[in-house]
């Protein structure tokens, strides 16, 4: 009896060993067509990256996904890694998808699903995390600045990751002579980045705005500014501008000194003939201006307006003439001089016309012969004819008719 239930052992154990490898043999074969399939991932720092694992064939083998350090994040619906970030998105016999929120620079690298089938069949999802820049700073400005100083701004950003790009732009223009560096930060995975412009200044730069733009793919197309606004100091420039082109006697005349410079100049001294301006009377001055209320010809000569500020001075010059309005009005009317003049050269010339004409043709005058000088047309034959005419050459000029 011991021996028979021995043998029905051996048997089921053998059936057993049997049925197992007929079934593994099954899974094996209907597993050649099933392979996990991913996408790599980029995703912003501090952001959610999500990673999906798809099976399109799967005779309801699991799935799992893994961290960069081996670690079990998810085995099909259930969570092995306790980090309240990972969640589980779906999971179903054909995908297993997760998300991870709030990334950070250590959360990158390779990911990995597996699908159990015999053997296991992995597949790769790299997750790649930007690291967005700092706000940018300029330093080298120190206000104010002289005209014609060396000016050296640089423009700083950290955290990127990869390197940002840095550029420069001065009222809207770009820069493109720049330095720039690149530096690894001290987590060995984001970059400092800084650039340094180098320009010479003129009085055109005052108030002229400084852009530093870093541009970075983490920052969808809206780039991160900083800005400085120029100020720029230097000596006074200096134009005199009169109130009439043509200043005439006993009228009045404004003398409007136009200055320009930073700091604004003070107000201007108004000097004649390089001494002080001689009727206070007549010349005043208010603020920027040189009123003479009335003109006459002692005011004739060179008037000078100069404006100083903390940087220098400057100057203009204007030379007055004082004309006699009767002179000016002669002027402006018509010239009856020369008028009659034009008219006499024309009648000079029109008489001297007629006259040469009278005289050629009293030279040029013409003649003709009366049929009674001729005396051919009543010969009664040729050889008489020719006998007449020659006969009335002699008394020819007796029987001459003139016209003119």
């Amino acid at each position: 009896m011991i021996w028979k239930r021995s043998a029905v052992l051996r048997f089921y154990s053998v059936c057993g060993l049997l049925l197992q490898a007929a079934a593994s043999r099954n899974r094996v074969k209907g597993s050649q067509g099933q392979f996990p399939l991913t996408q790599n991932v980029t995703v912003v720092e501090g952001g959610t990256a999500n990673l999906t694992c798809r099976v399109d064939q799967n005779d309801n083998t699991s799935l799992q996904w893994s961290n960069p350090a081996q670690q079990t994040l998810y085995f099909d619906d259930k969570k092995a890694l306790r980090d309240n970030r990972i969640e589980l998105v779906r999971a179903t016999w054909h995908e297993l998808s997760i998300s991870v929120s709030d990334v950070s620079l250590s959360d990158e690298g390779q990911y990995t699903c597996s699908l159990f089938t015999m053997p296991v069949k992995t597949s790769k999802a790299f997750l790649t995390v930007l690291g967005v820049p700092e706000k940018p700073q300029i330093s080298g400005f120190s206000s104010p600045v002289m005209e014609g100083d060396l000016m050296q701004l640089t423009c700083k950003t950290s955290g990127s990751k990869p390197a940002a790009d840095i550029r420069w732009f001065k009222n809207d223009k770009e820069i493109k002579d720049v330095k720039y560096l690149k530096e690894e930060d001290a987590n060995r995975k984001t970059f400092t980045v800084s650039s340094t412009l180098d320009f010479r200044v003129d009085r055109n730069d005052d108030g002229v705005k400084v852009i530093c733009r870093v541009d970075h793919e983490s920052l969808n197309s809206t780039p991160q500014v900083a800005m400085q606004v120029l100020e720029i100091h230097y000596t006074p420039s200096v134009k005199i501008i009169p109130s009439t082109p043509f200043p005439q006697e006993g009228q009045p005349l404004v003398l409007t000194c136009e200055s320009k410079g930073k700091p604004l100049p003070e107000p201007v001294l108004w000097t004649k003939d390089g001494g002080e301006l001689p009727d206070p009377d007549r010349m005043v001055v208010s603020g920027r201006e040189l009123n003479i209320i009335f003109l006459n010809k002692t005011d004739n000569g060179t008037y000078r307006c100069e404006a100083t500020n903390t940087i220098g001075q400057s100057s203009a010059e204007y030379v007055l003439i004082v004309h006699d309005p009767n002179a000016l009005a002669g002027q402006t009317g018509p010239d009856h001089a020369l008028i009659g003049g034009i008219v006499a050269v024309v009648v000079f010339v029109t008489l001297c016309s007629i006259f040469l004409l009278g005289r050629y043709l009293a030279r040029h005058k013409g003649t003709y012969l009366t049929n009674e000088a001729k005396g051919a047309e009543d010969a009664p034959d040729a050889d008489t004819a020719i006998i007449n005419a020659e006969g009335s050459q002699v008394n020819a000029e007796e029987k001459k008719e003139y016209f003119i």
